[in-house]
């Protein structure tokens, strides 16, 4: 359930991937195989398939978001979420496990992406608006507007033949920001919550700006290649 900065973590087929934090790639080849390895082969030993347990994690996310986060229990909502998280490395090792064709798997944990990260940033931006903290809670529709264009510019530029795969805050790091933010802000400091969605908007308006700079130049490049080809 994550959106790679470039390296990739796990294949559902198709050339489409999965990935993980940046931090995570360097050990991804062979930590997490062996981590999660016994587990996803046990379950398609079971018949479970990685789309099962794709739609699992987003519901275990679901819960932590709705049920514990908007009624801001964040301790407990960071742990479920978290937990949950884990899932997209499981079910994507189970795909190559199975060896799996095509593009559907890809499709689903994209959309679950999506569905996950509005369950979060918007149970939080919920919370926050009954405390009365208006400027966090315009953070939080931010940080949710601004994450839902960061994965919907680099699924177009795909779309479009170019590449996106940049950025200070794709979406794993948008998650560690709000884990970390919720955490501190329940433990520590009350408003180490609002700090972190505020950095976090901002980084990802940023991210947005340099996807958009990204596929610019490269179309820049692209036509200016058709124009010699022309002039030839």
């Amino acid at each position: 359930m994550v959106d790679p900065p470039g390296g990739t973590l796990a294949s559902r087929g198709g050339g489409a991937t999965r990935g993980t934090v940046r931090i995570f790639n360097v050990v991804a080849r062979g930590g997490i195989p062996r981590v999660f390895g016994p587990l996803s082969g046990w379950l398609l030993r079971r018949g479970v398939s990685p789309d099962a347990v794709t739609i699992v994690g987003t519901c275990g996310v679901l819960v932590g978001a709705i049920a514990f986060g908007a009624r801001g229990q964040l301790v407990i909502a960071t742990v479920i979420v978290t937990l949950s998280a884990f899932t997209d490395l499981v079910d994507g090792t189970m795909a190559r496990m199975s060896g799996r064709r095509g593009k559907f798997g890809a499709f689903l944990d994209s959309t679950m992406d999506r569905v996950a990260d509005g369950a979060i940033f918007g149970a939080v931006a919920y919370w926050l608006a009954g405390q009365h903290r208006w400027s966090a809670e315009v953070a939080a529709l931010i940080c949710l507007t601004a994450g839902q264009i960061v994965s919907y510019a680099k699924a177009r530029a795909e779309g479009l033949g170019m590449t996106a795969n940049i950025g200070v805050a794709e979406r794993a790091e948008r998650l560690i920001i709000i884990g970390l933010g919720g955490l501190f802000g329940e433990l520590v400091w009350k408003y180490a919550l609002d700090v972190a969605l505020w950095v976090l908007a901002v980084l990802s308006v940023i991210t947005i700006g340099q996807r958009i700079a990204t596929v610019y130049r490269q179309d820049q490049a692209a036509t200016a290649q058709d124009a010699a080809r022309v002039g030839r």
